[in-house]
């Protein structure tokens, strides 16, 4: 090996290493992964890069991340075991290296199809942990066209060894720290059961209070079957493995049908609802049931904090590539110190717990499906003059020039 080559390895070992800090140092996955992501299309200089993740249920491989790609297209896509380099790569937990993808009879061409990407090379290895296959790191199409090269592989490995146990970490981290939140929060409707039913089992105790308490058991075993369901629901978003399915979807549909469903709580509150969604919007691509709880649960909170004679308007516009969509209240809005809170997990607005049902995770649940389409959200309000939440969603774009497709 000559000085240079050796001066060029070395410097390569030390950024890895630099890298490693970094990526080791967080344990928040969509940032990690990012992080992951950038490195690998440093170092080996290609045009995108993927991390597939298997599924420890199902054993489903499915993206997680991507760039240099349409990631919000591609994430969520199934890759299968069999018929795919990704599936081979973790059937063999070992690195594959493809310079022409059209000749290899393993490259899976749904995704390229899909969201129109042309892969022409590929360098895929395991991200393993003590020896067994988690998933996937993929980077494609060198820069310039040039060719994958040994020091491409030692290089990717080696990241890929690192990248593998942060993100395991870093996925044990979020499901204690959920099931740590869930745990605190059920506590409270737990000590009301088991207090008012040691109470109902009391002689001194009323028919009329016997049946009070008994409502209250009721009403919190309810509460902690909602929030049990919930839970499962922002655990699997969190996981990221939460959207198989994606359609053409109408948001004019979903409003009018969230509209219906709200509409008799509305009305027995006196409360108006109004739907301003434009007949000509465009359809977008999506999880049609996920979409329709967004609205459910925008509309719904309108509904559950507004006062006889106030309005819940919901509409939407479109802005350059984004659908903008809002739902807007005439409600007692929001104070400023609580609006940084409202999409933390568990969070309750002061001084309504025991005014308003709910288990604190509907807007929890809401950032995460709009942030899995690829959308933001964010809230307006000002005390006494009502709350305006704000999301948007990708408009869908069609497809490029079908060429070779991916994995």
């Amino acid at each position: 090996m000559s000085q240079d080559a050796l001066q060029s390895r070395i410097a390569r070992l030390e950024r890895i290493i630099e890298i490693s800090r970094s990526i080791n140092s967080t344990l928040n996955l969509p940032r990690l992964l990012h992080q992951i992501l950038a490195a690998a299309q440093e170092l080996t200089h290609t045009e995108a890069c993927s991390i597939i993740l298997r599924d420890r249920k199902s054993g489903v491989l499915r993206f997680e991340a991507t760039i240099g790609a349409r990631s919000q297209e591609v994430r969520s896509l199934v890759v299968p075991l069999d018929g795919s380099i990704a599936g081979w790569v973790v059937q063999n937990n070992r690195p594959v290296v493809v310079h022409n993808v059209r000749n290899d009879p393993r490259f899976y061409r749904k995704v390229d199809q899909e969201v129109g990407f042309e892969t022409r090379s590929i360098l895929a290895v395991p991200l393993s942990v003590r020896g067994k296959p988690i998933g996937v790191l993929e980077v494609l199409n060198k820069e310039g066209g040039e060719r994958f090269t040994e020091e491409d592989v030692e290089t990717l490995m080696a990241l890929a060894d690192q990248a593998a146990v942060a993100i395991e970490n870093a996925v044990l981290f979020q499901q204690s720290d959920l099931v740590a939140d869930l745990v605190h929060e059920m506590r409270t409707p737990l000590t009301s059961i088991i207090g008012y039913a040691r109470m109902i089992q009391r002689d001194d105790v009323s028919e009329d209070d016997r049946k009070s308490f008994a409502r209250t058991i009721e009403r919190e075993a309810a509460r902690l079957s909602r929030m049990a369901s919930d839970f499962l629901e922002l655990a699997r978003l969190e996981s990221g493995r939460a959207f198989p399915v994606r359609e053409e979807v109408s948001l004019k549909s979903l409003a009018a049908e969230a509209i219906a469903l709200l509409r008799p709580q509305a009305e027995a509150k006196q409360i108006a609802l109004i739907e301003e969604v434009p007949d000509d919007l465009p359809t977008l691509l999506g999880d049609p049931q996920r979409l329709h709880q967004v609205l459910v649960n925008l509309v719904g909170n309108g509904v559950k904090y507004c006062r006889p004679g106030d309005r819940v308007t919901i509409g939407a516009r479109v802005e350059g590539d984004e659908v903008l969509v809002y739902v807007s209240d005439t409600g007692p809005g929001i104070p400023p110190s609580a609006q940084e809170h409202l999409f933390e997990r568990f969070y309750r607005l002061p001084r309504t717990e025991e005014d308003v049902e709910g288990t604190g995770l509907g807007l929890a649940i809401t950032r995460r499906i709009v942030e899995a389409h690829g959308g933001r959200i964010w809230v307006k309000s000002d005390v006494g003059k009502g709350t305006t939440f704000y999301l948007t969603l990708p408009l869908r774009r069609e497809a490029g020039p079908s060429s070779s497709s991916r994995r």
